[in-house]
């Protein structure tokens, strides 16, 4: 065997796993609980999709509203009816500071964490904030993502498998779709930001002017200060994007060489 197609094996085969722990197994596990616990079924989430999200959500923000006891236990948030979010690692992380929110109650000011398939943070205080302004409530924005999400992944693993599998240069092509995964992500992402700045509803109580809030770093909304960084999840794909370009050359130029 070719040593470029050993190296291409091997990258994309790393891209895969990461790609698989990081998201498409926590979205698989935990798809439709959401939903259960909203329809008060919470009593049928399964103890496998509830031990994901323990496993899961080990040392990530939990409202300040929810029992300390309760942290990073599923069963007792959804008895104490606190702020629950998904499983998969959090991609991108904002949050707001204003002089409501005092510092002693909101060290970190009100943040929310930006999933493939939802959200976690304070959810429902971000709304608040938003509806203050006349915005829209965050779930209005990516509905048809976080819908295709959990099959998009699955397509995408297994076209990777098909690559590590089989040696053909149209499958080739397969991998530049997770290297472009940061891209797209923050593609997307900017677009809602976007559109919820540019879409401001008569009801909110303070009224602003259309705007692009902050896509990265810090910025300033009416008397909010914004923060607007990448999380974990992010420096995943970016991992899988590398990865996968790697993959691709390496697979590119075995192919070249076996064919001169």
């Amino acid at each position: 065997m070719h040593p470029s197609i050993k190296k291409a094996r091997l990258f994309a085969l790393l891209a895969l796993i990461i790609l698989t722990f990081s998201f498409t197994f926590p979205m698989i596990a935990f798809n439709g609980v959401l939903t259960q616990i909203d329809n008060q079924e919470g009593s049928q989430v399964s103890s496998f999709s509830a031990k994901v999200w323990n496993f899961y959500n080990k040392g990530r923000y939990k409202s300040i509203s929810t029992p300390k006891e309760a942290h990073n236990n599923l069963e007792q948030m959804i008895e104490s009816a606190s702020e629950i979010g998904v499983a998969s690692l959090p991609i991108w992380a904002v949050s707001l500071e204003a002089p409501n929110y005092p510092k002693e109650a909101f060290p970190e000011g009100i943040p929310v964490y930006f999933h493939f398939d939802g959200y976690s943070g304070e959810i429902h205080e971000m709304n608040t904030i938003n509806h203050y302004v006349g915005m829209d409530p965050m779930w209005i924005g990516g509905i048809f993502e976080r819908e295709i999400g959990i099959y998009a992944l699955l397509l995408l693993s297994l076209g990777m498998i098909y690559f590590i599998a089989y040696n053909n240069r149209i499958l080739n092509y397969v991998m530049l779709v997770p290297a472009s995964l940061p891209i797209l992500f923050i593609a997307d992402y900017s677009y809602w930001l976007y559109w919820f700045g540019h879409n401001l509803h008569d009801w909110g109580a303070f009224k602003i002017k259309p705007f692009m809030p902050t896509v990265f770093g810090d910025g300033k909304i009416a008397q909010f200060i914004t923060h607007s960084y990448p999380s974990i999840g992010f420096y995943m794909i970016v991992a899988i994007g590398l990865l996968s370009l790697l993959a691709f050359f390496a697979k590119q130029k075995a192919l070249k060489e076996m064919q001169s």
